[in-house]
Formats: C-alpha cells, structure tokens, sequence
C-alpha cells in the first residue's frame, strides 16, 4: 500500500484489495484477543478503504502534518478497523494489532489520539465524535470526514451538531452513516427506529447522498459529489450490513460484540482463508 501522500491515489482494483485487507487484519487481530466489537468494524472498511486509499491527505511519515485532511471515528468502539487501516497505510507495524487492548498498548479498543500515530480524536462515547469533528471543520480549511453509527444518531447530541454544521455551511465536513441497521441490544428498528436519515439529513440542510456501502466505486462516486460541493455539508448513508465480508459474523445476529469459543473461532479462519484468496486474484 502506498505510504505517503505523495504516491498516486489506488484505482478501484486496489482499493477493493486494500478493503479486503483491512478486514482480514482486523479480524486476525481480534481472533488475537478472543474478543471483539466484530460487526460494527467489517461494516466500515470499505469506507476506510476509500478514504485512506484515495482521498485523504495524510502522510504516515508526519502523522501531524499541518495541513492534512481529518477523520474522525464517531463510532469509536471499530477502532480495529481504523488500526488495520493506519498499519496498512505505513503509520505503524501491522505487528501492533496484535496488542490491541492488551495492557500498555498504544491501541486500547476505543481510538485514542494521545496513543495512536494518525488517530486525530479520541472517540468512544458516542455522540461526541461527531460533534467534535463538526467543531474541527469550523476551525480548519481542511476537510473533515468522520463515520457516525445509525444506534449512535440516537444521541440527541448528534443532531445539536449536525444543524450547526448546516447553519454555518461547513462545506469541508462530510458526514458518513454506517447505515448497518443493529445496535449492541438488537436491531434499530426494534429499539429507536432510524426512519429516513436522507431525508432527516436533508431537512437539516445537508447535501444528503445514499450509497451501497458495500460497493468502493459508489462509495468514490459520492465521496468525489462531497468534495464538489462548496455550499453545505454533505451527509452519506452507507447501506452496510453488520459484519459484511465474514460471512460466519454476517449470520449471527448479536454480532455487535462477539466472544469467540472454538467453533466460532474456526468459522472464521475459514472465512479469512477465503479473503485471502480474494486478495490474490485482485493482484
């Protein structure tokens, strides 16, 4: 993978490749551990993919360069995947997903920017995340792009954000929802339901795109419509699936956190076997 912004952006062979890789690392590590938030991760690597393979100016060489573009993970508990992601970028040795929460790691299983090279905010309470990046946006010309859950955006704390953003026309911030549709205690309809987020985005005065967020050339195609517009934040609904590219994760419900025992540890090798084949035929 690329490890510095000056390299050419990843064509969409690549990207794919590099979001198939940033779930067989997670995964791994959090087989390492025995434990994890499973779902919540898989279902934004794709977005990750796309973000760190094309479009956000970072440099793993200088983690705090001055001007580079921001993220922000809202969604704190899957900074597994934002850690596969900053390791396959060049930020640090993949080596180091295999202490993820392990005591004195630099990467406790909520991001953490006082102990992670290129996790630009602390997240895990949720709600706060997007509120940060929106502050972030408002203080820089840069651009600002952070993941929000669909459960999270039952804080009402998101929207306080969100209609400051749009009040103040913070073109540079963009919004994604990973649209996976569960939460830790079962599914969002079940619990608060979500209703129509495109349309709730765009009453609060968003650009507001929809998008498989299984798919990194739509996933492009909507990032490229954000970085176009200079009038209003951009909000993108991800379409996701709890688990999406683990198929053993993908059929259990209560796949928000797992707790793996022998089988279930198997089930998924058998699965990562299976992405590493896929790797192979991207080369």
């Amino acid at each position: 993978m690329p490890t510095n912004e000056m390299q050419s952006p990843l064509d969409l062979r690549q990207i794919e490749s590099f979001n198939l890789s940033i779930k067989k690392e997670l995964s791994k590590a959090l087989l390492n551990m025995g434990y994890g938030h499973f779902g919540g991760c898989l279902s934004v690597t794709e977005t990750l993919a796309c973000l760190y393979g094309r479009y956000l100016k970072h440099d793993p060489q200088n983690p705090q360069m001055k001007d580079r573009d921001l993220f922000v993970l809202s969604k704190g508990h899957a900074g597994p995947a934002l850690y596969a992601t900053l390791a396959l970028r060049g930020f640090f040795d993949l080596s180091w997903l295999q202490t993820i929460n392990a005591n004195g790691t630099n990467l406790p299983s909520h991001a953490d920017m006082n102990k992670t090279p290129g996790v630009d905010m602390t997240t895990g309470s949720l709600g706060q995340g997007i509120s940060c990046a929106t502050g972030m946006a408002a203080g820089s010309k840069s651009n600002v792009f952070t993941i929000v859950g669909d459960g999270e955006l039952q804080e009402g704390q998101c929207w306080e954000a969100i209609q400051f953003a749009a009040h103040h026309k913070l073109s540079n911030l963009v919004v994604f929802v990973d649209n996976n549709k569960r939460q830790l205690d079962g599914d969002i309809s079940d619990i608060q339901e979500s209703f129509d987020l495109q349309k709730k985005f765009e009453a609060f005065g968003f650009q507001s795109l929809a998008v498989d967020g299984a798919n990194v050339g739509a996933i492009c195609d909507v990032i490229e419509q954000a970085l176009a517009t200079t009038d209003r934040p951009t909000a993108i609904i991800l379409d996701t699936v709890k688990g999406q590219g683990i198929p053993t994760v993908v059929n259990i419900s209560a796949n928000h956190h797992l707790r793996l025992d022998d089988e279930l540890r198997a089930a998924i090798e058998t699965d990562i076997a299976l992405l590493d084949k896929k790797i192979e035929e991207l080369k």
